[in-house]
């Protein structure tokens, strides 16, 4: 007969939980969003389902719940392998603005895991899974008569799980810098300087990876079996509440105010015509420059914070001396790069909805409306008329 074992509930617990249920509504979110050639979306959704997954799993036994579901003990094993190359793929993916197919091989390690775990793990009678259970969070509690089938030496693969998701999560860390340190250095950029965007979440996003690998290690030198598991996933909650956070700070990308109620909230403003003057002069040099409008996260409040001034004052700037919002701005730079690329004999190649991401566009739908707005026809149109001209 299994021991009873009183549930655990503290901090820890608390914490992780709340981090499941938010990874979650994250994973959700990201699957919804990523329609076509949204490959990005598709793997951080990816890597925030198999994190998730993993918490749950470290939770069930960290909180001793796992005595009631024992059949699913060490269930998410194979996800350890999925983690380093999701977040891969979705650094790579996100700069590069392609994916291959065969790069799905980057997975292969977790599917021959997961295939061997089908073989001499999950069959296994409750009996074993109770001492697996019991040696990884309980070694104090009694041992009791267990069997299992398959001799010692076929195990040593999940006896090694923990170094092959060290040595996974250490490979793919290095390859995921390498991607941005790359990026930073084609835009002329200071990997540290003080960017917003895109890649600065890509930076800033693997900074927390590469600390929750970092206490992977420490953890894994420090405590014996499982029993520090808890920490680590602790700081993956950490990860998803900083992703959850990004996502409602950048939402407001998305709201389009009109112009006639920008004219009447700018009506007391103090600007002067020479101040309104060189400060789009800065914008314009900035755009110009460095191409911030290449980042789909290109937001009006960014951009003011780069130039030192205030939303409020940079969207009055953009409404009295162009007659347009932030958006349809943005838009004019937009539409002018893919016009180039377009027009580039040597981009015959790339499709239409690469194009559209190259020069900031989550959507296609979305950058054809623009174009077809600004230029008067379709991007397929402007592409073939390039041509025969």
């Amino acid at each position: 007969m299994m021991p009873y074992i009183p549930p655990r509930v503290d901090l820890f617990a608390i914490l992780i939980l709340l981090g499941i249920v938010q990874g979650c509504l994250l994973c959700f979110f990201f699957f919804s969003n990523s329609k076509g050639d949204q490959f990005p979306n598709r793997f951080q959704g990816g890597a925030l389902l198999v994190i998730t997954l993993v918490m749950t799993d470290v939770w069930l036994g960290y909180t001793n719940y796992m005595m009631k579901v024992l059949w699913l003990n060490d269930f998410t094993e194979p996800c350890n392998l999925c983690i380093g190359p999701f977040f891969y793929l979705y650094v790579r993916s996100g700069l590069r603005h392609r994916f291959h197919k065969r790069e799905w091989l980057h997975f292969l390690p977790a599917i021959l895991y997961f295939a061997y775990m089908c073989v001499m793990v999950y069959p296994q009678p409750i009996s074993s899974k109770y001492h697996d259970f019991r040696s990884a969070f309980h070694p104090e509690l009694p041992a009791l008569d267990y069997e299992w089938y398959g001799e010692g030496w076929m195990f040593w693969p999940k006896r090694l799980i923990k170094e092959f998701t060290g040595a996974s999560l250490l490979l793919y860390m290095v390859l995921s810098w390498r991607e941005v340190i790359l990026e930073f250095r084609r835009r002329g950029w200071k990997l540290w300087s003080a960017h917003e965007g895109r890649i600065a979440w890509y930076r800033d996003l693997l900074v927390h990876m590469t600390m929750i690998v970092g206490v992977f290690f420490t953890i894994l030198l420090t405590f014996p079996r499982d029993l520090g598991d808890h920490i680590v996933v602790a700081h993956m909650a950490f990860v998803i509440y900083a992703t959850s956070f990004t996502i409602l700070r950048e939402s407001r990308i998305f709201r389009h105010e009109p112009p006639a109620a920008e004219t009447r909230k700018y009506e007391k403003s103090s600007l002067t015509p020479d101040i309104e003057s060189r400060t789009l002069e800065k914008l314009r040099a900035l755009f110009q420059e460095e191409k911030p409008y290449l980042d789909p996260l290109c937001s009006l409040p960014g951009l003011a914070a780069r130039l030192h001034v205030s939303t409020h004052h940079l969207s009055q700037v953009l409404n009295d001396t162009l007659g347009q919002n932030f958006f349809e701005f943005l838009a004019t730079y937009r539409i002018d790069e893919a016009k180039q690329l377009l027009a580039d004999p040597a981009m015959d190649h790339v499709r239409i909805e690469e194009i559209a991401e190259r020069v900031g566009y989550s959507s296609k739908s979305a950058f054809n409306g623009a174009f077809k707005r600004l230029s008067g026809q379709t991007p397929s149109a402007y592409r073939s008329a390039s041509r025969s001209a």
